[in-house]
C-alpha cells in the first residue's frame, strides 16, 4: 500500500468521528527516543525512517515536522508522499501547534493517541488553540485501524545487571529515590521512563531497538514498589529477587488501573515530560500532583564509582575495534570493493570479537562522500555506495558492552582530499580539542561551554546544526538527559550543571550539502579537578580512545596548545591500545598516533 493508500484509510477513520486534524508522533507510550517496531505508526504512515519527527495529517494536507538533523533525509524520504516537510525551527517554519492555531476552524477537533503524547505537548495545543474552541480525542489509536499488518508488542526476556556493574542494589537505589520523595512531600512517583525503570531495578531488556530495556511501568510509594510489567518476560529467578527487594508485578496494560487506585489527598509526583496524557486523565481529582523530572533522571545520570570504572574498560575495547576498522578503511579500500553497509559489517565483526559486547547502541552510520553531509545519514540498499580511494567517509556508531555504552565518530580520509576537506576536518577538530581541554568551575551547565566547539566555526562563518553533546547512559539510552552541550537555550530549558560522574559527548561537526560531512566525537567523563579559594574545579576526562585521522589535518591551522592536546591525546591512545593489538597493528598505530 502506497504513502497516499495509507494517509486515505487514515483520514475515513478521521472523517467517521469528525476530526479536522490526527497527530502521529514518533513516541511510544512511554516517550522513548527511540521505539519499537510496534509503535512506528508514524514512519508506516509517512515513509519517513527517522528517529525524530511528527506527522500532522489534514482532511486534506499533511505535513511532517523534524528537525535539522533529519532534514536532507526527509526531503528525500517524502519525496513521492503528497507530505509537505516542515523544517523544525527554521525562519517562517511555525511549529505544529503554530500551525493549528492558524488553520483550525472554531470548534475543530483534533485527534491523537494520548499515549503517545505528554502532558508538555497536549499543553503547547491548548494555549496556542484557546480561543477556538478546539477539543481533543485521545483514546483512539486511529493508526491502529490502518495498519492491518502491525507487529505485536515486544516482549523480550529481561535479564539482570550485576551489582558489580551497577555500583549500587536495587534496594539500596529504592531507599535513595525514597528519600528525595520525601524530601519533597510526595506520597507516590509515577515511572514511565523505560531507562529509568531499567537503572532503578538494575535490569535489562530487548523490547527497544538498540537500547536494553523493556516496557514497563512503575509506582512506587512510601512502602510500596509496583511494576507494571508482561509478566511473561521474568523470568522465576528474577520475580524472586524483586520480591526480596519489595517489588510486586502486575500486568503491562493495568498501570491506569493502578494509577486510578491512588487515594484522594496523597501527592503524586510526576514528570510532564515523560508521562503519557492518558495516565495524566486517569490521575483521580483528589490527588494531588508534583510535576518535575523524574528524581531518577539525574541519579542515572550521575555514574557510580564502578560505573566509571568499567566505562573504562568498555572504551578500550571499543577503541581497538574501531583502530582496527580505520586501520582496515585505510589499507583495503581501492583494492576490493566495500560499500557503506559492508563497512558497517566489517566494524561490527571487530567489535563482536571484544568480551562482553552485546550489540550495537544505535544504528551505525557510514557516510562516504556527499552522504556524509546527511547529518543522521542510515545507508540503505538502494542509497550503499561503494568507497573509492579519495574523500572523506564519516563513521558514527557505538557499542553496547557489560561494561557500558559507546558512542564514537572517526572522520577518514580514504585518500586524496581536497584543500577544503582538509580546511574544515581541522577547524572541527580545533573546536573539539578544545571542549576536550575545558576546565571550568563547578555549576557550570553545558549551555556555557558549547561555544568552545563552535568558536573555531564560528570564526570563519560556519556552523552545524545540531547540538555538540549528549548525554549517555550506563549500559541505556546512548542519548539520555539532563547533561548536554548545545548554545540554543529554550524557554523551558533547564540549565543542568556538569556534575561528576556525569558522560556526554563532544561531537561538533560540518557538513556540506552535495559535497563531505565531518564529525569529531568522544565521550567525555566529568571529573572534580583542583579545589581552591576560587571554588572547586571541574574538567573532563576523555573516555573514547581511537586515533584523529591525521592524514585529513592540515596541520598549520592548529596552534601550539591545541597541537599539543591533540599530540597528548594520541600518546594516551597508543600506550592505552597497543597492549591489545598485534604487532602489524601496533605499528600501524604508532604511526597514526605520532606526534604532529
Amino acid at each position: 500500500m502506497k504513502i497516499e493508500e495509507r494517509l486515505q484509510k487514515l483520514r475515513e477513520q478521521m472523517a467517521e468521528r469528525n476530526l479536522a486534524a490526527y497527530i502521529v508522533p514518533t513516541e511510544d507510550f512511554h516517550n522513548s527516543e527511540y521505539v519499537g517496531d510496534y509503535f512506528k505508526a508514524r514512519e508506516y504512515l509517512s515513509g519517513f525512517t527517522g528517529s525524530a519527527g511528527t506527522l500532522l495529517v489534514c482532511r486534506k494536507e499533511a505535513f511532517l515536522w523534524t528537525d535539522g538533523r533529519y532534514f536532507l533525509q526527509a526531503q528525500q524520504q517524502l519525496a513521492q508522499s503528497t507530505i509537505e516537510l516542515m523544517k523544525s525551527g527554521q525562519p517562517g517554519v511555525p511549529a505544529l501547534e503554530e500551525y493549528l492555531a492558524e488553520h483550525l476552524k472554531d470548534g475543530d477537533r483534533v485527534g491523537f493517541d494520548g499515549r503517545t503524547v505528554t502532558k508538555a505537548f497536549v499543553v503547547k495545543l491548548q494555549d496556542k488553540t484557546a480561543d477556538k474552541q478546539i477539543t481533543f480525542y485521545s483514546r483512539e489509536d486511529l493508526a491502529d485501524l490502518v495498519w492491518t499488518d502491525r507487529p505485536a508488542l515486544s516482549a523480550e526476556p529481561v535479564w539482570e545487571l550485576e551489582e558489580a556493574f551497577a555500583g549500587l542494589s536495587r534496594e539500596e537505589k529504592l531507599d535513595k529515590v525514597r528519600e528525595k520523595m520525601q524530601a519533597q512531600k510526595a506520597d507516590a512517583l509515577l515511572l514511565t521512563a523505560l531507562d529509568e525503570i531499567a537503572w532503578l531495578l538494575n535490569l535489562r531488556g530487548n523490547d527497544v531497538h538498540h537500547t536494553p530495556v523493556f516496557l514497563a511501568y512503575m509506582l512506587l510509594t512510601k512502602t510500596e514498589a509496583v511494576l507494571c510489567v508482561q509478566e511473561k518476560i521474568l523470568s522465576a529467578e528474577i520475580r524472586d529477587k524483586l520480591k526480596k527487594a519489595g517489588v510486586s508485578t502486575l500486568p503491562y496494560e493495568q498501570i491506569e488501573e493502578l494509577v486510578c487506585g491512588l487515594q484522594t489527598g496523597q501527592k503524586l509526583w510526576v514528570d510532564g515530560r515523560r508521562v503519557n496524557y492518558r495516565l495524566l486523565q486517569a490521575i483521580p481529582e483528589g490527588v494531588g500532583q508534583m510535576d518535575a523530572p523524574s528524581p531518577v533522571e539525574r541519579m542515572k545520570a550521575v555514574k557510580t564509582a564502578a560505573e566509571m570504572e568499567h566505562l573504562r574498560k568498555a572504551h578500550v575495547k571499543d577503541g581497538v575495534a574501531v583502530s582496527r576498522f580505520m586501520r582496515y578503511l585505510k589499507t583495503h579500500v581501492g583494492k576490493e570493493r566495500i560499500t557503506e553497509l559492508g563497512a558497517a559489517q566489517v566494524l561490527d565483526g571487530f567489535r563482536q570479537q571484544m568480551e562482553g559486547y552485546l550489540g550495537p547502541s544505535f544504528d551505525p552510520i557510514i557516510a562516504y562522500g556527499a552522504h556524509g553531509a546527511i547529518v543522521h545519514y542510515a545507508a540503505t540498499k538502494e542509497s550503499d555506495v561503494e568507497m573509492k580511494p579519495e574523500g572523506l567517509c564519516l563513521a558514527d556508531t557505538g557499542g553496547h558492552y557489560k561494561d557500558g555504552t559507546t558512542d564514537i565518530t572517526r572522520t577518514i580520509a580514504l585518500g586524496e582530499l581536497s584543500a577544503q576537506e582538509k580546511r574544515d576536518y581541522t577547524l572541527v577538530l580545533k573546536g573539539h580539542l578544545r571542549l576536550g581541554a575545558a576546565k571550568f568551575l563547578e555549576g557550570v551547565c553545558g549551555q556555557n561551554l558549547d561555544c568552545l566547539a563552535r568558536e573555531p566555526l564560528w570564526e570563519n562563518g560556519l556552523d552545524y546544526n545540531h547540538g555538540t553533546g549528549h548525554g549517555v547512559g550506563f549500559l541505556l539510552s546512548v542519548h539520555e538527559g539532563p547533561q548536554n552541550f548545545r548554545w540554543r537555550i529554550g524557554k523551558d530549558a533547564d540549565c543542568v550543571p556538569l556534575e561528576e560522574g556525569m558522560v556526554i559527548s563532544n561531537e561538533p561537526g560540518l557538513y556540506v550539502t552535495g559535497k563531505f560531512g565531518i564529525r569529531h566525537e568522544n565521550l567525555v567523563l566529568c571529573r572534580k579537578g583542583e579545589q581552591n579559594d576560587f571554588g572547586q574545579f571541574m574538567y573532563l576526562e576523555t573516555l573514547t580512545m581511537a586515533p584523529f585521522d591525521k592524514d585529513a589535518i592540515e596541520v598549520t591551522l592548529l596552534n601550539s596548545q591545541e597541537r599539543d592536546w591533540l599530540n597528548g591525546y594520541h600518546k594516551k591512545v597508543y600506550e592505552t591500545l597497543s597492549p591489545y593489538m598485534t604487532k602489524e597493528e601496533q605499528e600501524w598505530l604508532q604511526k597514526a598516533t605520532a606526534a604532529v
